[in-house]
């Protein structure tokens, strides 16, 4: 009986030692985020990666980083975050290989996923540098299309938009936190988005002011 209490102790006491350490990381981040004006992305929820990735790697099969790169991956594409991502590894090993397959699936789910692994002690320099390349142009062109899309629905025209951050240097700061528009992943087009939602809510200020 002691030693079942011994150990619920030192179980018990290991989370409470682990929740403090999330704790204290998850608001050092975010003070750190703070200072940059909240341009990093939030910290994602462990829970919920696991969740994604389970369907495609079973969560409970430990090694390396184990369902993390799938639930990235995963995360990334349905947040609307990134066009493409990219794994780079140093070494491969058994737990890589592993999420390398489960990827095959994942990228067969989500048809619009663009997912590149890189293993730096396994490929020649010129071929990953070939492959780095052709993974770019395709979310090049994602990105491309994306910009063009959100250009056609707002009322604006590019020069106009131009014009508008002209006027208002604030815009063009380093530190300015462009708002992200809910399916629209690029910088650009996101910032597209904003300006024209700016310039709305100051025609229609102007027009009430008149």
């Amino acid at each position: 009986m002691d030693k079942v209490l011994a150990y619920n102790w030192k179980h018990k006491n290991r989370i409470v030692k682990l929740s403090l350490a999330e704790a204290i990381f998850k608001r050092e981040w975010n003070r750190l985020r703070e200072a940059l004006n909240y341009i990093p992305h939030d910290l994602a929820d462990q829970r919920e990666l696991e969740r994604l990735a389970h369907s495609f790697y079973n969560s409970r099969a430990a090694g390396g980083e184990g369902h993390l790169e799938v639930a990235k991956n995963i995360y990334y594409c349905t947040k609307h975050i990134s066009h493409m991502v990219l794994s780079l590894k140093p070494f491969g090993c058994m737990p890589s290989t592993q999420s390398d397959g489960a990827q095959s699936a994942v990228v067969a789910h989500f048809k619009d996923m663009i997912f590149l692994p890189i293993e730096t002690s396994g490929e020649g320099e010129i071929n990953a540098h070939s492959r780095v390349q052709m993974a770019l142009g395709e979310a090049k062109v994602k990105a491309k299309a994306e910009f063009e899309k959100v250009m056609k629905e707002v009322d604006y025209s590019l020069d106009e938009v131009r014009s508008y951050v002209d006027d208002h240097p604030e815009l063009k700061g380093g530190m300015y936190r462009v708002p992200h528009s809910h399916g629209v992943i690029g910088t650009a087009a996101n910032f597209v988005i904003h300006v024209a939602s700016l310039m709305k809510s100051e025609r229609k200020l102007s027009a009430a002011v008149a």
